[in-house]
């Protein structure tokens, strides 16, 4: 799951200000984590802890307020209600990561994707978005090819991923929906030959760029494996403790290794 951490850090500079090329800087003064790292990691401690998502969810959120959440998580993480709110954004998809390397067959990664991502996004769109990520990621590890992680994503969820990346960009535009980023993302990591060319990919469409990143870095790096050493210090000196504690052990307990 450190690609997708490795996406949100790297995009958040350009959430705010949008960009249309694979040309930008990895890393600067202003990169960190965002709300996308805090709730995957919050997935991540309720796998490896059997906590249900809920509690975990708000406990991350909690305790890392300052984020950037959006409006109705933030929402649902002060309220006391455990209730969902029927969200197609794609918070679900940006926090699904360890979803699909923690879990040893389609059907498992299916259904606890969605229940990831039902404790707030239970929009049918919502859960969809966590599926086709989930799922992509677990393909990705298990060693199938890229045509048939587009083939299976795109009948099984009904997304365009025919398109071409420059086709995408020429028309793309903000969006925090599950179904108006979800497989811009998968795309990106469709036409990258890398991990760092997946993220790129990814902000280069000028979306919301740290969850876009998030999404491709995730399916990255289940697919190529390997991350680049200056890529994985660049993260983990940005991360707290806490975090780097959860990835270790994660990375241990289901044999993921990055470096």
């Amino acid at each position: 799951m450190i690609g997708a951490i490795a996406g949100d850090i790297i995009g958040s500079v350009y959430e705010r200000y949008p960009i249309k090329t694979t040309s930008f800087p990895l890393f600067s003064a202003s990169s960190r984590f965002t709300d996308d790292t805090v709730l995957t990691l919050a997935v991540a401690n309720s796998i490896l802890n059997n906590i249900d998502y809920a509690t975990s969810l708000k406990a991350f959120a909690r305790r890392y307020p300052a984020a950037d959440y959006g409006i109705s998580f933030y929402q649902w993480v002060q309220s006391s209600s455990v209730e969902p709110y029927n969200s197609w954004g794609n918070g679900s998809a940006m926090r699904v990561s360890p979803v699909g390397f923690a879990f040893n067959s389609a059907e498992a990664v299916l259904n606890e994707a969605e229940q990831s991502a039902a404790v707030t996004h239970n929009h049918p769109e919502g859960i969809k978005g966590a599926q086709a990520t989930a799922l992509a990621i677990y393909m990705a590890r298990k060693g199938t090819g890229k045509a048939e992680i587009q083939n299976e994503i795109s009948h099984r969820f009904g997304y365009h991923l025919d398109r071409s990346l420059d086709e995408v960009r020429m028309t793309y535009f903000f969006d925090v929906s599950c179904q108006g980023s979800v497989p811009e993302s998968i795309i990106a990591f469709l036409e990258s030959r890398d991990l760092e060319e997946a993220i790129r990919n990814a902000i280069s469409l000028g979306g919301d760029a740290d969850t876009m990143g998030s999404i491709a870095g995730g399916i990255a790096q289940a697919f190529y494996e390997k991350m680049s050493p200056t890529i994985i210090a660049e993260v983990r000196q940005r991360l707290p403790d806490e975090f780097l504690e959860i990835i270790d052990k994660f990375n241990d307990r289901y044999g993921i290794n990055i470096g």
